[in-house]
This record gives C-alpha cells, sequence and structure tokens, in this order.
C-alpha cells in the first residue's frame, strides 16, 4: 500500500480538500483577521496615551456628567473650543454604554477604534478598486481590491495607533471616505460613463451628489481633525481645471458649492455652540490652544521655526514649555549660530526656570533672536527646515507611542546602546520606506498605463503634497499627522503590486 500510486483523480480530490494559500490571500475575512489580531497585539501589548489624551478624557467626562462641552480650570467647569467635538463625543458615547470613564474605559475606547481601524481597510480597498476601475466588470479589479485590503490590514504605522486614544483612526477613516467620493467625482467628469449603471440620475447631479457627500465627510472629518477641509481645496482646483477644459464654469461652481455646503451643513452645530456659548464665530478648534488670558507664545515659536525640524526636539524645548524646565544643553547646537547667541538663550532660560512661566518679555526676546536669524539665513526658516521637517514626518517611523527609542541614526551610536530597539526601529524604518515607493511606483504605473485616471491620481497626489507642506508649517512637526495620506499611498501601491495578471492555474 505504501507503494501504489493514487489514481490521479482521486489526488485531485485531496487537493481540493486542502485550502491553498492563494485561497487564503484572496479571501477579505482572512486579511480582516490579521489586521484584526495586529491592532489587539498593539493594544493589548503596547496600550498608550498622549498629551491629548487627559484632555479629550475630562472634556468627555464633563460633557457626559454637566452636559457642558468644558474642561476644570482652578475648580471652575469652564467651557471651551480648543478641540474639535467629534472625538470628546466619541469617548462619552464609549463612557455612557461601559459606564466606565477615563482611564477605566481606555481598554474599551481601543477595542472600538480597532473597528472603525478596520473599516478604514475595507475603505482604503475600495479607493484603490475605484482608482483603476474604468467598468465595474475590470478584471484585474478583484486583484487590486484584495492586495489594498492586505497592505491597509498589514500596516503597522496605523494599526499602532488603535492603541492610544487619539483622533488619528477616525481622521483617516473619513479622510479616505472622502477621496472615495471625490474620485467618483471627479472620474465622472472625465468619463460620463464611469460607474454609470449604478447611478441612475444625470451626470452633472451625480457629480454634485459626489460632491455633496465629500464635504459631507470632511465635515465629519473636521469634527476630529481640524485641518481635514484641505482635501476639499485641492478637489476644487482639480474639479476646476478639468470644468475649464469643457468650458463649464457653472457646473464647477455648482460643484464645489455643493462640496462646501455637505461641509457646512455638519460644522454648522459646533459653530452655533460656539457663537451661542462664547460669543465668537469660529467654525474649527482655535490654531492656538490657550485658555483666555493666557499667552501666545509667537516669539518662542517664531524661535523654534528657526532651527526644530525633529518630533524629539519637542521633547526637550516646546513640549516643556510652561510645565519644566529647559535646559539650554539640551537643545541642538543648529538652534544658535554663535556661543554669543547661545548665552543670549541661556540668560533667557535661566529667567524662565525661576518660575517656570514665560512671561511677555521672555516671549519678545525670543522673537528678536529670531527675526535676527531669519535675517542672516532667509533660507533657512522659509525653505530649508521646512524642506527637513517634510522628510522626518515623512521618513521618521510613526512608532512614537511604542517602547522604544524610534531613532535610527547614528548607527554606531544606536547599535551600541541599544542593538535590539535599533534592530525593531531599521525594520520599521525600512517598512515606512517600503509603503512609499509602493506608492511613488504605483503612481508611476499609472501615468503609462491608466490615462484615464489621471485627474484622479493629480487630486490624490497633490492633496499628499498639500498636507505635507501645511504640515511643515505647524509649530510640532508630528509624523502621525501625514497618516490620513496613507489611504492615498496604499491605494496606489495596490496597483503597483497587482500589477501582474493572476498566477496561470496548474493542474495535476
Amino acid at each position: 500500500m505504501l507503494g501504489r500510486v493514487l489514481p490521479r483523480d482521486s489526488v485531485r480530490s485531496i487537493v481540493r480538500c486542502v485550502p491553498p494559500m492563494k485561497r487564503i490571500f484572496s479571501n477579505p475575512i482572512f486579511a480582516l483577521t490579521a489586521g484584526l489580531c495586529l491592532r489587539l497585539f498593539f493594544v493589548l501589548k503596547f496600550p498608550g496615551t498622549s498629551g491629548d489624551t487627559a484632555l479629550y478624557e475630562e472634556i468627555a467626562t464633563n460633557w457626559l456628567k454637566h452636559h457642558v462641552y468644558a474642561i476644570n480650570v482652578h475648580g471652575t467647569i469652564t467651557p471651551v473650543d480648543i478641540r474639535m467635538p467629534g472625538y470628546p463625543a466619541f469617548l462619552a458615547v464609549i463612557y455612557a454604554l461601559t459606564a466606565r470613564i477615563g482611564e477605566s474605559a481606555r481598554l474599551w475606547v481601543m477595542l472600538a477604534q480597532i473597528g472603525v481601524d478596520l473599516l478604514s481597510c475595507l475603505v482604503i480597498a475600495r479607493l484603490a478598486k475605484l482608482l483603476g476601475e474604468a467598468t465595474e466588470d475590470a478584471p484585474n479589479n478583484r486583484r487590486v481590491y484584495l492586495v489594498a485590503l492586505w497592505l491597509a490590514a498589514l500596516c503597522p504605522f496605523t494599526a499602532n495607533y488603535t492603541a492610544v486614544p487619539l483622533t488619528e483612526v477616525f481622521a483617516t477613516l473619513w479622510t479616505a471616505l472622502a477621496c472615495c467620493a471625490l474620485v467618483i467625482a471627479i472620474r465622472r467628469v472625465k468619463q460620463p460613463g464611469f460607474l454609470a449603471k449604478h447611478s441612475h440620475l444625470p451626470l452633472s447631479r451625480s457629480v454634485n451628489y459626489a460632491a455633496w457627500g465629500a464635504g459631507w465627510f470632511v465635515g465629519v472629518g473636521t469634527l476630529f481633525r481640524p485641518e481635514t477641509p484641505l482635501v476639499l481645496i485641492v478637489a476644487a482646483v482639480v474639479l476646476g481645471v478639468l470644468f475649464l477644459r469643457l468650458g463649464s464654469w457653472r457646473r464647477w461652481f455648482s460643484v464645489s458649492l455643493a462640496m462646501g455646503l455637505g461641509c457646512l451643513m455638519v460644522l454648522s452645530p459646533w459653530t452655533l455652540r460656539n457663537v451661542v456659548t462664547l460669543g465668537e464665530l469660529q467654525f474649527f478648534a482655535p490654531k492656538y490652544s490657550t485658555l483666555p488670558g493666557e499667552l501666545v507664545p509667537y516669539g518662542f515659536m517664531a524661535w523654534e521655526k528657526t532651527w526644530l525640524y525633529r518630533v524629539r526636539d519637542c521633547y526637550l524645548v516646546p513640549w516643556k514649555l510652561n510645565e519644566e524646565a529647559i535646559e539650554v544643553d539640551s537643545i541642538p547646537d543648529r538652534a544658535f549660530d554663535s556661543p554669543e547667541e547661545k548665552q543670549r538663550v541661556a540668560a533667557i532660560l535661566e529667567q524662565y526656570n525661576q518660575d517656570l512661566t514665560l512671561t511677555p518679555e521672555e516671549d519678545a526676546a525670543f522673537g528678536k533672536i529670531a527675526r535676527e536669524r531669519n535675517a542672516r539665513h532667509p533660507l533657512r526658516t522659509l525653505l530649508w527646515i521646512p524642506a527637513a521637517r517634510a522628510v522626518a514626518i515623512w521618513f521618521t517611523p510613526r512608532i512614537e507611542l511604542l517602547p522604544i527609542s524610534g531613532n535610527v541614526f547614528p548607527l554606531a551610536e544606536m547599535r551600541e546602546e541599544d542593538p535590539e530597539d535599533q534592530e525593531f526601529t531599521i525594520l520599521l524604518f525600512l517598512l515606512n520606506i517600503f509603503y512609499i515607493g509602493l506608492a511613488a511606483l504605483g503612481a508611476m504605473r499609472f501615468c503609462r498605463s491608466h490615462a484615464a485616471a489621471l485627474p484622479a491620481l493629480t487630486f490624490l497626489i497633490l492633496f499628499t503634497l498639500l498636507r505635507t507642506v501645511f504640515l511643515t508649517t505647524l509649530e510640532t512637526p508630528e509624523p502621525r499627522y501625514v497618516l490620513v495620506c496613507f489611504p492615498a499611498l496604499i491605494a496606489l501601491g495596490a496597483h503597483f503590486l497587482a500589477r501582474q495578471p493572476d498566477p496561470q492555474k496548474h493542474t495535476l
């Protein structure tokens, strides 16, 4: 019996009983299961917090208990607008459902965020499919969808933010939904037959409805991250070029109006609350998160912009302001053009460290130093520091909430301090380059083989560039702020990986 050769039909029946790896990778359930396991690993092994976590929790608790969107200021519940209301509303819902608040509810918050992030994976896969399909039965659509789903599900940079109470998973979801709606609108302008069999509306109305839906998605996303409307600005530019070629400015105005109305419809209750409660017309959270009467350190921030480009420097200087002492020796040498300038900064910090409060005089002194530095090297603040910030936020692994340094360079020094830490950091550093590289290759492939999708591709690229430029102007250039661009990166990367046809089936 051991030497007996089974008949061919018997071998085929045995093979059918064993699911091949291809079946596993072609099933969305397996991709979502893998994504669930990865996110549970982060939540259970590396739960984290951020400086904003306690603020969000305090607002949510006061909102739930006292029905006031407020924080405690000197023992008094004070209405504020320093953060958008989306995430506190989410926390308040979790608190109400679990009968827990604050730290005791964080596990439930993170588990809910896992569900949100897995939904984002499905939306990203749909975005990838929308980018490439000319008709619903395009032969490679399913492969693109699955590749994008796996890339999104296994992306550690988005997954690890499910393990911290912050807005990133929601900002990513609503931006991805808005991008899907805008890609539909852009492609229907370029190709009136795009997805036509799924729409019984005339072309102009279907584009307007897609634009309105995108505005609505952006409005909800703005309730979590106030800079979300950047995506509508880019879409308006791309649609403007398309309609200009068609000679129809009225249609462009109509579509832009639909986007704006969709966004304002969502933001109007928040704006009305600010008018009634705070007496101010405020659509977004204010740029500087200060309470009434607090000093906005314009001079100090202007000085930072002449040298700060890495998030690790934020821990040494700006995030200590008005809370901890700042030592001049902990500031990088690039912050000083001369020993005399360093002595001036040291003198200002010596006064500040006495009471840990930045005074208007000290802030003005920092502003004077900033103006002098800008006069000596005008391109430094206008060009070189923003460029360095852009490189840092894209090529720094988004793992600052994990218990590892996140520092790759200098290689020899980091290797000597903690080789295991550096090895893991390098792995994530290379994985980050992998995702960025895939997106670049996918974009180049689109330029060659998907002419009909070029306007949609242009929209995603311009959105990524505009958001990057915007982030270089912030006082704290945190790498996590580019996570909302990852749906575009993953969608483009999926088209590169799925460029080959399905492998030829072999039969016994």
